[in-house]
């Protein structure tokens, strides 16, 4: 029997904000769909917010700081409770399903480092679905938007609720994966070890196409350093997190007057492209591994 004839484990998050290092959890949902069984989609935990709520995060999901206070649990009993719940159906021979997995499973990542829960990675090693990178892969020249509302639209998946109901989204993921592999019988015969390494090297690949593309388009250029290629995770190492963090910095130096550009450029020691300081005679340095190059090479 094919991977997508089995049950598939659908997780998804709604949290303060977009950024995965540092803002927190407000709803999670961990779900069973398909395998010939109905969907089982317990209540969404709701956790405390570990801080303020911005409003325009309250204006994607609804959820105000007062509410989820009110409702909630405590975050690190509901960070605990969800790794659970995926660990026991990664053990159970489920692939998880996740839209943008970098971004959830990075946030659950660090929610849990800082509450000293037990990472999910360091207890098993899921086999994750991605149908945002699945989509771009079988896709690749469809203009549009690819938010999980414009795949459902695509792929004829109806909402059971609101979007960005975290319950909603995990059902709606799982349906918009399956669709795609019914639809593409190739993506079928993979084992799920096989399709996890494919996605790897295809999400790297979106990803540093767009970077690409930003570092090229005028006006843009310094978003390029911001975009990351890890999936499904960003790991929580301490070189990955000072590369991450060199991003922000470079931005910062060069809006100061500290350097005169921030461009991506072939870095010979790390044979890859990579974030360079450049100055106003063209000479550069990789903010990964310190290379100096004269501005005439």
């Amino acid at each position: 029997m094919t991977w997508h004839r089995r049950a598939l484990c659908g997780l998804d998050l709604e949290t303060s904000g977009t950024d995965p290092e540092q803002d927190c959890i407000v709803t999670a949902s961990v779900i069973r769909y398909g395998g010939g069984q109905p969907t089982v989609a317990p209540r969404p935990w709701v956790a405390v917010p570990e801080f303020e709520i911005p409003a325009d995060a309250t204006a994607v999901h609804g959820w105000t700081t007062e509410e989820a206070t009110a409702q909630g649990r405590p975050a690190p009993v509901v960070v605990a409770e969800v790794i659970d719940t995926l660990v026991a159906a990664v053990e159970g021979g489920h692939p998880v399903v996740i839209m943008n997995a970098p971004f959830d499973l990075t946030l659950l990542d660090r929610a849990a480092r800082r509450f000293g829960v037990v990472p999910l990675t360091e207890r098993v090693i899921p086999y994750v679905l991605d149908p945002r990178v699945l989509d771009k892969q079988v896709d690749r020249y469809r203009k549009g938007h690819r938010r999980l509302e414009d795949l459902c639209r695509h792929y004829c998946v109806s909402l059971d609720g609101p979007a960005h109901d975290s319950r909603v989204d995990a059902i709606a993921a799982c349906d918009v994966t399956w669709r795609i592999a019914n639809r593409h019988r190739w993506m079928q015969r993979k084992t799920l070890a096989e399709l996890h390494a494919s996605q790897v090297k295809w999400a790297r690949a979106q990803n540093a196409g767009f970077r690409d593309y930003l570092a090229r388009t005028p006006g843009r250029e310094l978003e390029a350093l911001g975009v990351r290629l890890d999936w499904p995770m960003v790991p929580a190492d301490m070189a990955e997190a000072i590369e991450l963090q060199g991003g922000d910095r470079l931005a910062a130096m060069h809006a100061a007057g500290e350097i005169d550009a921030a461009e991506y450029h072939y870095c010979t020691r790390e044979r890859s492209t990579r974030a360079h300081a450049v100055t106003a005679d063209g000479d550069r340095t990789c903010w990964g591994c310190g290379l100096e190059t004269a501005g005439n090479q």
